[in-house]
Parts: C-alpha cells; structure tokens; sequence
C-alpha cells in the first residue's frame, strides 16, 4: 500500500527545530508496522494551524499530486498537524473525501476522513479537531500573558532590538552620540554629515548599507531622546 504524508510546523523557528523529525517518526513507526510504503512527503513551513487551504503551499502541492496519481492515503503524525482549527481542520477533510483520500493519523490510527454514516468515528473527528484549537488557543492566551509581563518589567518585549544591542554597534552608537553632541560653541552636526563620516570610515549599517541621514535621525531619537 502506498501513502503521501503531510507535515506541518507553524513557526519560523520550528523549520530548524525537531518538529518535522518528530513527524516523521511517528509516521515512519506506522508505515513499518502496517507495510505501507511512503512515496513522497510534503512540508508546510512556517505555516499556522489556523491557516485556510488558500494558504499552504504544501497543501496545494499534495492535492495536486493526488489529483494526479493513484495514492488514496495521506499520514499525518496528529490531527492538529492538519490544523488547528476545528472549521479549517473540516473543510480540508471534506476536500480529502471528495477526492476518495483517507487521511490517517499516524499517533493514533484514527481515520479522520470518517465518513458522516459513522457517527462515533465522526464525533471522535470533531473531537480531535476542537481539542485542537482549544490548546491553540490556551498557547496564544499564554504567550500573550508572557509577553505582557515581560513588557511590564523591561519595557520591551518583541520586535526588532534597538541599535546599539548587537556585538559592534555599541562603539558606533558612541561615535553617533558624540558627532551629534552640540558643542559649546557652535551647532549640532546635521544627521547627513553624521552619515557622511560614518560612510568616510567604511562603516556600515545593521544590513550592510551605507549610511542615511533617516536611519542615523531614527536610531538618535531611540537611544538618545535629548540628541534628535
């Protein structure tokens, strides 16, 4: 018997992690015990649980292929894998049926493309399905909380680190500061002259570019309130 598997990881960070080597074993632990042969693999990186067909790649490839080919069986290590939300989870299911796919679980052995003529396969599905989202939904509330405190107690949370925090720029925020520090006789040096010495001294910004009046007013009035 042959079967495609579908894995998904939600996260950036996940593509590098252990997320799709975990998916794989579970998978490949259930074609061993049951002969049936994997014959391709399709990745969905970086992609919510939450997110409609519309938006997988992955998705559209292994539809495609189906469409296509003779394989009647997709393995997914957990039914969240497929998603995690109950309504998405559903519809992508009924796509499955339409096209004669079964698509198993491979933790569990459950079919979750149980036709609506067996009701307790049917409310085991939705079952699957709202546990689900409901621990989605208990992991954003949690991150969101998290971030929260994290915010109350250092000010800052997420989003891009401040000029000035990565290995090297320290010295150059100090360089900026100083060149616009105001003299006690004259005026502030203007935010191009300020670029102008930083590009006469070979230095570049955080992605490699020359320096900007803009980006040397942005980076002032973030560290140094009273310099902008």
């Amino acid at each position: 018997m042959k079967a495609f598997s579908y894995l998904r990881v939600s996260g950036k960070a996940q593509v590098a992690g252990d997320g799709f080597t975990r998916q794989r074993e579970v998978v490949r632990h259930y074609v061993r015990a049951r002969r049936i042969t994997v014959v391709e693999e399709f990745e969905e990186k970086g992609v919510s649980g939450s997110t409609e067909m519309a938006g997988r790649d992955g998705l559209a490839r292994l539809f495609d292929k189906i469409e296509s080919d003779g394989v009647r069986m997709v393995l997914v290590e957990r039914a969240d894998r497929l998603a995690r939300d109950l309504l998405v989870s559903e519809v992508i299911l009924a796509q499955f049926r339409e096209l004669g796919v079964k698509v198993i679980e491979a933790a569990s052995g459950n079919d979750l493309t149980a036709g609506d003529d067996d009701p307790t396969k049917v409310l085991i599905r939705q079952i699957l399905g709202a546990v689900a989202q409901f621990d989605k939904n208990v992991v954003v509330r949690k991150l969101r909380v998290a971030r929260e405190r994290k915010r109350l107690k250092d000010g800052r949370c997420e989003g891009r680190k401040p000029y000035g925090s990565l290995p090297g720029e320290k010295a150059i925020l100090d360089r900026i500061t100083t060149l616009r520090r105001k003299p006690r006789h004259g005026k502030r040096m203007s935010y191009q002259k300020i670029a102008n010495a930083l590009n006469a001294d070979g230095l570049l910004t955080r992605s490699d570019k020359p320096w900007r009046a803009g980006t040397i007013r942005n980076i002032v009035a973030r560290s140094r309130p009273a310099l902008a």
